[in-house]
């Protein structure tokens, strides 16, 4: 099998949708020898931050000399960036075998359990990959929610609650009570359980714990000393003053979980990672797509995904935050978003941010049936602020269906800085377009 052979079918178990549930997932890694077995490590949910945590752990651990699997979701450009192996995407041609392998087992499987879906799939090439890389330990970022995600068929001993926001509210339920109930349910009996949850979110991650007999430590956000355009400077409990090489103050928190994640992972005898490399994590940390500024000729683009109203709200914070340190001018957004979001959430996040207020709004679309037209999303930016083109030279939003034509436009005729958000499929676009990451260079069509 081919890589592109592969692709087509993880693409073509799409038909299959979203199904949440363990049944198909223990069934298909049973039937593959258990290969989840082999290694330990932290399983981390939560509505947003999840990535960050896992940048920032990860970072450490590679630090401390620690060899690592990580599953960052969603790919960005190629979808081999959904198995890390030591800080790097899985060869195009162990992917591709993986897949093929596990293939007619999802055929026997479906025989009792029905079809496996693309993420089930992918979970099982995951965990075969990891065994076979013979990692000292694995950072697994749940998929969606978390008691019937495919991820929770695994325990490495470690789990971790990063925040409760509304999102997904269609599968996790309507309130944040309902969706906090999903989250928490990765803390099983054995665990040591990290969450940087707050109120009611919070109250029911500690009953969950309590009721699985697990300590749990409570992450709260650090005091910040400081950011420039690089990353932030924060006071950690134990290790004082610490670099944080990721953008906005949200990080903040995100490095105390993760910080709170190794002291969780030590102590449940996995591994231990010692100040001097957690410091040089931290700092060296990156996180491509969130909030990761780009200098395209001779203009910042800032990247984020800002997908849901929380994401968006940190952005803003962001983009004021870093507004004294970019390029000078009018900034411009371009701006994609799945008709299922919260889209007019996320616009009015946005549009707290003062250096947004006069920012010119290029709307598109991603590729795809959940994408919103870019004329229905120009549309809802301008019902939002309905004044803005009338009082600031905003002007009236600009819908642009091609995102390729919308990015060139955007790039073209911006005065200052360029921000892209409220897609990662978006964001992914642009920055495969923008960055070339020889690690990200998939094999032509056809190729072995």
């Amino acid at each position: 099998m081919t890589y592109d052979e592969a692709l087509a079918v993880l693409a073509a178990r799409g038909r299959f949708g979203i199904r949440l549930g363990l049944g198909r997932t223990r069934a298909l890694l049973r039937e593959l020898g258990d290969p989840q077995l082999a290694i330990r490590g932290a399983l981390v949910g939560g509505t947003n931050g999840k990535g960050s945590v896992l940048a920032l752990a990860g970072s450490a651990l590679r630090a401390g000399g620690l060899r690592i699997g990580e599953t960052p979701k969603p790919h960005l450009v190629s979808y081999r960036e959904r198995v890390m192996l030591d800080g790097r995407p899985i060869d195009a041609a162990a992917f591709a075998r993986l897949v093929e392998r596990v293939l007619p087992v999802a055929d026997r499987v479906a025989r009792r359990h029905g079809d496996p879906t693309e993420f089930e799939l992918l979970t099982a090439v995951v965990f075969l990959a990891f065994a076979e890389a013979g990692l000292d330990l694995a950072l697994v970022e749940v998929g969606l929610g978390g008691r019937l995600d495919a991820t929770h068929a695994w325990d490495g001993g470690v789990a971790a609650i990063t925040n409760v926001a509304l999102d997904h509210m269609d599968r996790l339920g309507p309130t944040i009570k309902h969706i906090a109930r999903e989250k928490a349910a990765i803390i099983e009996r054995g665990d040591l359980a990290v969450t940087g949850a707050d109120g009611e979110a919070l109250a029911i991650v500690r009953r969950r714990a309590r009721r699985m007999g697990v300590p749990l430590a409570e992450v709260t956000a650090p005091p910040i000393l400081g950011w420039d355009r690089d990353g932030i400077d924060i006071a950690l409990p134990r290790l004082g003053g610490v670099r944080v090489g990721l953008r906005g103050r949200h990080q903040a928190v995100n490095a105390a979980v993760a910080d709170a994640i190794l002291d969780a992972i030590e102590a449940a005898g996995i591994a231990t990672v010692n100040g001097a490399a957690r410091r040089a994590g931290y700092r060296d940390a990156t996180w491509p797509g969130r909030l990761e500024l780009l200098t395209v000729g001779g203009r910042d683009v800032l990247l984020d995904g800002a997908h849901n109203p929380a994401g968006a709200a940190a952005l803003a914070e962001a983009i004021d935050d870093l507004r004294p340190f970019l390029t000078p001018g009018r900034m411009t957004l371009l701006t994609a978003s799945m008709a299922d979001k919260d889209v007019d959430g996320v616009i009015a996040a946005l549009s707290r941010s003062r250096a947004l207020a006069d920012a010119r709004i290029v709307a598109t679309a991603v590729a795809g049936g959940r994408a919103m037209p870019a004329t229905d999303l120009a549309k809802r930016w301008a019902a939002t602020r309905p004044g803005a083109a009338a009082t600031s030279s905003a002007g009236t939003p600009i819908p642009i269906e091609d995102p390729d034509a919308a990015l060139d436009r955007a790039l073209d005729d911006a005065e200052g800085p360029v921000v892209v958000a409220g897609s990662l499929y978006l964001v992914g676009a642009a920055r495969a377009r923008l960055v070339d990451d020889p690690a990200l260079r998939d094999p032509a069509p056809g190729a072995s």
